[in-house]
């Protein structure tokens, strides 16, 4: 079945040719481990990280090199692709989606630092994993000769078990913050930095995030770039990177490094509900579900807020990529927008899984159904910062009426 609401992949192109073709081998790739990955859902969450057995399903399918340059084995294909293949393993299990898209985005984001950056870290080994936590106020940096020295305590760095390097935000400011300060990001060895085992979680179980310590380490310069390089246009790395991937604006796009993970959650919750309500009658009067009119509205209004989010955040991700393809470098009202319709897309895929999870009754609170791990799930995936609509509209807001962003890493 391709899906209630949904259109086979295979129309959903960018519209590339010969990158088309890769675009959808690599989707088929991903589609073909939702079986493994759906049956291993209850260990993930047993273990709070992804089993070995996934880890290895991930690199041998070449899923997490989705987004690396080309000229060290990867695919380099268009961002798009992080959205279409979120979606399909999210279809499995959300913790795997989750940390798939995150360690696969930091392959892209690396391709932006400086050629010795890339070198030290793809020259040792092109599969090395990279974590991340992206929290600026989370750590301090000073500038010292040749580098930094940076400390700090960081939170959610989801696959940091699995990651031989770290990518984490901080705030870089002279001693009395006269000369203002500077949000950058450090590249750092996992013999750098400690990792604390906190991650107890309601949703997203699986994805390991816990925190990160670093205690006075030493960065050198070019294993930093500062967060107003990546703000769209060329970047250290167009140097030997020259595709316009690497020239996307980071932090305008970064709701959509994982907001395909909330769409594939959604699309199986929808997938299953609609496969039960087909066959399953009701408890009390034994009447068919698939008879009630209430059972087919709530499939309509599910399907159209799963296929609105869809086209919601394929569509920007396409338009990023052919902006970028013309040198084009978005306004800060641009920016804004493409803030506010990642958190609002994953707001809607929430809202259709809380629509079906009350619609399925007692049903869905059986711990041994995917409908309950679904709905923690999506609100785990809801919680991040990058899909609060509050803050991402009241932003977008401030901009349309001429106010300054508040967003100081746009």
């Amino acid at each position: 079945m391709a899906g209630v609401g949904r259109r086979p992949y295979t129309n959903l192109h960018s519209g590339l040719g010969v990158e088309d073709r890769a675009h959808t081998a690599m989707i088929a790739r991903a589609k073909a481990l939702i079986p493994q990955l759906r049956d291993r859902a209850s260990r993930t969450e047993e273990l709070r990280r992804l089993p070995p057995e996934t880890e290895r399903d991930l690199h041998e399918s070449g899923l997490f090199r989705i987004l690396q340059p080309k000229r060290v084995g990867g695919s380099e294909l268009d961002y798009v692709v992080l959205v279409d293949c979120a979606d399909a393993i999210g279809q499995a299990d959300a913790s795997v989606a989750w940390n798939f898209a995150n360690l696969a985005s930091h392959q892209w984001m690396l391709g932006m630092f400086d050629k010795r950056a890339q070198d030290l870290v793809w020259n040792k080994d092109a599969n090395a994993l990279i974590a991340s936590s992206f929290i600026f106020p989370a750590g301090r940096a000073r500038k010292v000769d040749g580098g930094y020295v940076l400390r700090g305590s960081w939170p959610f760095s989801s696959g940091v078990e699995s990651s031989e390097w770290n990518m984490l935000a901080s705030v870089v400011a002279s001693e009395d913050d006269a000369d203002g300060i500077e949000y950058r990001i450090f590249l750092l060895n996992k013999r750098d930095y400690q990792i604390n085992d906190t991650w107890n979680a309601t949703g997203l179980r699986g994805t390991g995030s816990n925190d990160v310590l670093v205690n006075d380490a030493f960065v050198a310069e070019p294993m930093t770039v500062a967060a107003s390089d990546l703000a769209g246009g060329p970047t250290p790395g167009s140097a030997v990177n020259p595709n316009a991937l690497y020239t996307l604006p980071v932090f305008s796009l970064f709701p959509y490094v994982l907001s395909g993970v909330a769409l594939g959650n959604a699309q199986a919750c929808l997938d299953d509900y609609v496969e039960i309500a087909r066959h399953r009658a009701s408890t009390y009067n034994r009447a068919k579900l698939a008879d009630l009119q209430s059972t087919q509205i709530k499939i309509a209004e599910a399907s159209a807020k799963v296929d609105a989010a869809r086209m919601i955040m394929r569509t920007a991700c396409i338009e990023a990529m052919a902006d970028a393809r013309r040198g084009l470098i978005p306004n800060m009202a641009a920016k804004t927008k493409l803030r506010r319709d990642g958190a609002y897309s994953v707001n809607l895929c929430t809202e259709a899984v809380s629509l079906l999870f009350s619609a399925s009754g007692a049903r869905g609170l059986f711990t041994s159904g995917a409908l309950q791990r679904q709905f923690r799930d999506a609100h785990a995936i809801n919680s991040h910062l990058a899909f609060n609509f509050d803050a991402a509209g009241t932003n977008y807001g401030r901009v349309a009426l001429g106010l300054p962003s508040e967003n100081l890493t746009l």
